[in-house]
């Protein structure tokens, strides 16, 4: 009689290991890896991470796709100094690209592991229910596209949170996968470009300054983006009222 629960409980906590493994992994990520993903890091290392990329081109951009996606689906911390590597490494373009594609990568990865474990019992869970909890998802499910660019374009919003979220409620995957595509293009960018100026700091022995990303003329425009994706909320809320 018990056996049919205790392999529910079995299968259920299979299906957390992936989920299990990132959070395991993050909290010993960022004690470890302070020092290795770092400005002085990255600054010490200038001549020789140039001198290999000179010579290996497309061995570099792979190497560097891959610690991105390791990066992020792992949750470690050093996520922005990996972006402004990109910048350093291989200027405002292709770098963006890099970062952009990996970046993506990483968050599906981190995606998929939440989606499959807690999220699809969190999902049939909210479908299910009734009063303010099916009024929830709801509102989700109507407000999908703009929830998941908003998430992605407010700069106070950790990536984590945004990668599991959207598990957390039952998003699709290609909706998910796209949404966070173009939604990071901005922040991106600009942090590949503020990456790109790094090598004419350290050639200077400065210290990069990431004030510059909360300059009105870096940051205004991307709370303009962010107001775009919330105005279809918005104006939804307004009708319904």
């Amino acid at each position: 009689m018990t056996e049919a629960p205790e392999t529910e409980q079995k299968s259920g906590f299979a299906k957390n290991l992936p989920l299990i493994a990132i959070l395991l992994v993050a909290v010993i990520g960022a004690f470890t890896l302070r020092d290795y993903l770092s400005f002085e890091a990255l600054r010490d290392n200038r001549e020789a991470l140039l001198g290999f990329r000179d010579a290996n081109y497309g061995l570099t951009v792979g190497l560097f796709i891959l610690a991105y996606v390791v990066i992020v689906a792992f949750s470690l911390p050093g996520a922005a100094i990996a972006t402004l590597t990109g910048g350093f490494l291989f200027a405002t373009f292709p770098g963006a690209l890099f970062n952009v594609t990996a970046a993506t990568i990483g968050a599906i990865l981190i995606f998929l592991a939440a989606k499959w474990g807690l999220g699809e019992r969190l999902a049939a869970k909210m479908e299910g229910s009734d009063g303010a909890v099916k009024k929830i998802k709801d509102g989700i499910d109507e407000n999908q596209w703009s929830m998941l660019f908003l998430i992605r374009l407010v700069p106070a919003v950790p990536f984590f949170v945004a990668n599991l979220v959207p598990a957390l409620v039952g998003v699709p995957l290609s909706r998910f996968a796209i949404s966070t595509f173009i939604g990071i293009i901005p922040g991106s960018v600009v942090y590949t470009s503020v990456g790109a100026g790094l090598g004419e700091v350290f050639a200077r022995g400065e210290t990069p300054n990431l004030g510059i990303i909360f300059e009105p003329q870096i940051l205004l425009p991307i709370l303009g983006l962010c107001a775009l994706a919330a105005m279809p909320i918005a104006i939804k809320a307004i009708r319904g009222k």
